[in-house]
């Protein structure tokens, strides 16, 4: 590809201000004072546990770092500077039993095949999910949301696991922007220079397993998704036509991840087809 355009930039000061107030209006209005997230050691959680610090106050703030045996000691050593950072308490899961039960079960303990890496990432992901769901339940906290939309567009997560919240703050804020918020916000340095990472097993990254740059995917999505660029017109920008194929492809394949199931039309008003509020209004 020729020279691309820059990835899309942030209102650091305008998207602290809105993200803190969307916290606590949303927490507020379902009847929570308090909030519950995954601390992966990342840049993403880095950056919502900021955010939950600064609108709901660290008292009402708890993050969960749930490591696996085969995690890297970093996450857990960044999880751990993160919240102290936020001034949050942090609680120290091992999904090490939980995760392991299921995968010697499912014959994938020795099986090294994509196919099974996948699997036992799918399943490390949902028990993290399963570990926040039973802590929300505890201390009657909301469970924040960590994905990203770059992520979130092209499917990156895992449904019903890292993609499964009650509310997600950094949900349109592409990787790109996520990093100009966490720096704006004082994210410690050890995980803003640390390369993005699920964290799934040794050596893994995002970008490898994305197959590109997160800087040309943040720099494709904002013109084909926010200002809805025609093929003429990214290809004008310098991109490929094979790479434009192939995002616009993910994108449009990872769409049952982003909605909630599909019902079967049956009623005049079937939730979210005809009924679609934002919320329950009542009479």
């Amino acid at each position: 590809m020729s020279k691309l355009p820059v990835p899309p930039g942030c209102n650091v000061e305008l998207a602290t201000r809105v993200l803190a107030a969307f916290l606590k209006e949303e927490c507020q209005k379902v009847g929570f004072q308090k909030a519950v997230l995954g601390l992966s050691g990342g840049i993403d959680s880095a950056l919502v546990v900021e955010l939950a610090s600064r609108s709901l106050g660290a008292e009402n703030v708890t993050a969960i770092a749930m490591p696996h045996q085969l995690s890297s000691p970093m996450s857990l050593a960044c999880a751990k500077e993160s919240a102290a950072h936020a001034g949050v308490q942090l609680e120290e899961v091992d999904i090490t039993p939980m995760a392991d039960a299921h995968i010697d079960e499912a014959g994938l303990s020795s099986d090294m095949s994509a196919a099974a890496k996948l699997r036992k990432g799918n399943f490390m992901a949902r028990a993290r999910m399963m570990t926040l769901y039973d802590r929300s339940a505890r201390d009657n906290s909301l469970v924040i949301g960590t994905s990203n939309k770059t992520e979130l567009l092209l499917g990156y997560g895992t449904i019903h696991g890292d993609m499964a919240s009650a509310i997600n703050p950094i949900g349109d804020l592409f990787k790109s922007q996520v990093v100009a918020l966490s720096t704006h916000l004082g994210v410690p340095d050890s995980i803003l220079n640390r390369p993005p990472s699920a964290d799934l097993w040794e050596g893994q990254t995002d970008e490898e397993d994305l197959g590109f740059s997160y800087d040309s995917l943040d720099s494709f999505l904002h013109l084909f998704v926010d200002r809805r660029y025609s093929k003429e017109e990214l290809l004008a920008a310098g991109f490929d036509e094979e790479f434009i194929g192939t995002i616009a492809k993910r994108v449009r394949l990872n769409q049952y991840k982003r909605r909630p199931p599909i019902i079967a039309k049956l009623a005049n008003r079937t939730i979210n087809l005809d009924y679609r509020y934002a919320r329950d209004w009542g009479f």
